[in-house]
């Protein structure tokens, strides 16, 4: 493909690039790298001036850069043909896709799976082998059901929504339309509720319901339980990582974005466009505010305000979690301070 090809294809976000100035040095690109791995013929990106330098190292022909004239005017004297957008990591995402698309079976329904002649199955739809699908199940148009996928009675999946080989749809679950569930995932099991009683745990079923809206995307491994009664609820647009956990009546906002390994427990309500990054951990009941961000590893066991960003466990204030950790850096010195302090009043005390 041709660069100055790749450029009509991003139409008005890539108006500012070097064929404007030298429309004959229009190089054929086979495909994408990252910087530091980028050959001859490749596309590759540079996010902000932090990364400059990789310019003038790149072995790639042509770079998505910021809109930034000093690093323009770098991969020009390199040789290197480039495109200024105001986001480059976003635009190299559509590069992307001009030169890979995810594999797509053709609509068909494999002997071997098992369907219950109660579902529903609509038009355009691929079921691969060994699917089960059971009764009262409502497939929507254009859906892709992958091998091995299970899905429980009384189960709706909306249009073009893809459950990838190995996750399991839980009865009383409810899909959105173009939602991705990936492998091993688990959608609507028992949430983990048990009352303590004078003979042990007594369990106590789980009778609600588990709503995905609108292009969620779900990763491999994740679980999202039901709950007792009411509904556990992931908003339009949210996106969620390989083996999370949210557990049963958690109220999930629009645009949220969970990383690997975090886990809330059950009743928790964020907000969108809430950042929750890996390995967070989120008490019963805790609320977060729209837009709030909690950074690695945090532990939150109160409410967040929104728009707040928050660090450590308990969770505080990010700009007072490093002053926490340049002081802890100098817990040593600090030790041996007093123990010197310690020492002299004791001498002059003696």
């Amino acid at each position: 493909m041709k660069f100055s090809e790749i450029i009509s294809q991003f139409g008005e976000t890539a108006t500012n690039h070097s064929l404007t100035s030298n429309p004959d040095h229009d190089p054929e690109i086979i495909g994408l790298a990252a910087i530091d791995e980028a050959t001859n013929g490749t596309l590759s990106y540079v996010e902000g001036p932090k990364f400059g330098s990789f310019v003038s190292k790149t072995n790639a022909t042509a770079l998505i850069l910021p809109q930034d004239e000093k690093l323009q005017e770098l991969a020009q004297e390199n040789g290197i043909v480039w495109i200024s957008t105001s986001d480059p990591r976003l635009l190299f995402a559509k590069a992307i896709a001009l030169f890979y698309q995810p594999y797509r079976p053709v609509p068909e329904i494999h002997p071997t799976a098992v369907i219950h002649s109660s579902a529903k199955v609509g038009s355009d739809v691929y079921v691969g082998p060994h699917t089960v699908i059971q009764q009262g199940v409502e497939i929507g148009d254009g859906a892709i059901i992958h091998p091995n996928v299970v899905i429980y009675p009384d189960t709706k999946i909306g249009d073009r929504t893809i459950l990838h080989a190995n996750c399991t749809i839980h009865e009383r679950t409810h899909i959105g339309a173009d939602c991705v569930i990936h492998s091993g995932a688990v959608i609507g099991a028992e949430g983990f509720g048990f009352v303590p009683s004078r003979t042990g745990w007594l369990k106590m079923e789980q009778s609600g319901y588990t709503v995905l809206e609108d292009g969620v995307v779900v990763g491999c491994n994740t679980a999202i339980d039901r709950p007792a009664v009411g509904e556990t609820r992931v908003g339009r647009n949210t996106v969620i990582d390989n083996l999370v956990q949210i557990g049963h009546g958690c109220q999930i906002g629009s645009g949220c974005a969970i990383a690997g390994q975090a886990g809330m427990a059950g009743g928790v309500k964020l907000g969108n466009r809430v950042i929750l990054a890996g390995q967070t951990g989120i008490a019963n009941q805790v609320k977060i505010g729209d837009g709030a961000i909690a950074s690695a590893q945090t532990g939150i066991h109160s409410d967040v305000a929104p728009g707040e960003i928050v660090s450590g466990t308990p969770a505080i204030p990010y700009k007072l979690y490093l002053k926490v950790c340049a002081v802890y850096s100098r817990l040593p010195d600090m030790y041996q301070s007093l123990k010197q302090l310690q020492r002299k009043f004791k001498n002059s005390n003696d």
